[in-house]
């Protein structure tokens, strides 16, 4: 028995930070007929999946969703001795129970594809079993998946043999695990120096590998300014449709206290990028071998929108050419959380300016 698609006026992908700010603007200026599917199976976006040692004081900045003030709940406020993943996940289910936002999970969307009349084709299927699930109808589908389930690892040669252990970011879990070996660990951002922090006292050796030197800057200098020619430099890639660059090449690492005492300890100091993995560890660019237990490649994230590759809006770069939030081939696509608004230094906007173009679509007349 075939079962027709659920018909809608909007199919949310992703329940996090994006997805939810733009569900909260699309329900306070009265849509009810919508829907937020949302891979994991608890609230939190990605934040679930991070290891229980991250603690809100000492990582990212968590930025307070819409509202989130009025129910009596803060980041700012947060307890600092309980595991960030916890207290966010806590936040998000009160703040997707007390404004009513409809979020089913854990539903994963596995392609996007033109329907009939104006309409999109939402297919899904359980991100647990993997069965088909139901499928919806949508005069829009604004896509806030985000990038957690696509970390990016740059091609080095003699990858393939190494027979030591390789993880990306999503794949650490607890740092127990690497107590007592020795451990490289490649990348330039803050996920790859709270990895190096926390192997300090559990790893037998941990070493640093970055493809370009780490601009480390006062925290006090992380100015708007700075930001504001981060963001501007996603705005500029979307555009263009290409692969986006990340907010830390633009804005430079804050050195905070802990991050300057441990440069003063020798362990968060960076060496160039190694040329060549062995099967026992890597060569070094001065030539230099040096034997691991494990790789970590803290090496950044692409955008996941392969499911919208149905639509046509993928462009050769690599990405989606987006203007204000709306894919420039498909204006029925919303791109929330991508770009611009894909840091906490643009998501504080990204919301209200998504449902604001969404209502503004749903107000012309559909073709049926």
């Amino acid at each position: 028995m075939t079962t027709l698609p659920r018909p809608t006026e909007v199919v949310i992908i992703g329940g996090g930070q994006a997805g939810l700010s733009a569900a909260y603007y699309l329900r306070e200026r009265g849509l009810r007929n919508f829907m937020i599917l949302d891979r994991g199976p608890l609230p939190g976006g990605a934040w679930q999946h991070r290891r229980r040692a991250l603690r809100l004081d000492l990582t990212h900045r968590v930025n307070d969703l819409p509202g989130l003030n009025t129910l009596g709940l803060s980041f700012r406020t947060a307890p600092g001795d309980r595991p960030a993943r916890e207290i966010v996940s806590e936040y998000y289910g009160r703040y997707e129970r007390d404004y009513d936002l409809p979020v089913r999970r854990p539903v994963e969307v596995t392609a996007v594809a033109p329907g009939p009349g104006e309409r999109l084709l939402v297919h899904t299927r359980n991100a647990v079993t993997g069965q088909a699930t139901e499928s919806y109808l949508a005069r829009a589908v604004v896509n806030a998946s985000g990038t957690w389930e696509r970390p990016y690892r740059p091609a080095i040669p003699g990858a393939e043999t190494f027979a030591g252990r390789q993880y990306s970011t999503p794949q650490i879990g607890e740092l127990e695990r690497f107590a007592g070996r020795r451990v490289i660990v490649v990348g330039g951002g803050t996920s790859a120096q709270e990895f190096i922090l926390g192997l300090e006292p559990l790893a037998s050796r941990v070493s640093w590998a970055t493809r370009s030197p780490v601009h480390f800057i006062p925290a006090a200098d992380l100015s708007a300014e700075l930001g504001r020619a981060a963001v501007a430099d996603q705005d500029r890639a979307a555009r263009a449709g290409l692969v986006l660059p990340s907010i830390v090449s633009g804005t430079g690492v804050p050195l905070t206290p802990e991050r300057a005492a441990a440069r003063e300890r020798g362990i968060l100091v960076e060496r160039p990028m190694f040329r060549e993995i062995t099967p026992t560890g890597v060569i070094w660019d001065d030539g230099e071998a040096q034997e691991a237990d494990d790789i970590i490649w803290a090496t950044g994230f692409r955008a996941e929108i392969e499911h919208l590759a149905g639509t046509g809006i993928l462009e050769p770069g690599g990405g989606i050419r987006v203007e204000n939030g709306v894919a420039a081939r498909d204006p029925r696509i919303f791109l929330a959380g991508y770009g611009p608004q894909a840091s906490t230094i643009g998501a504080a906007m990204s919301g209200r300016a998504t449902a604001r173009s969404v209502l503004a679509l749903l107000e012309r007349p559909a073709k049926t």
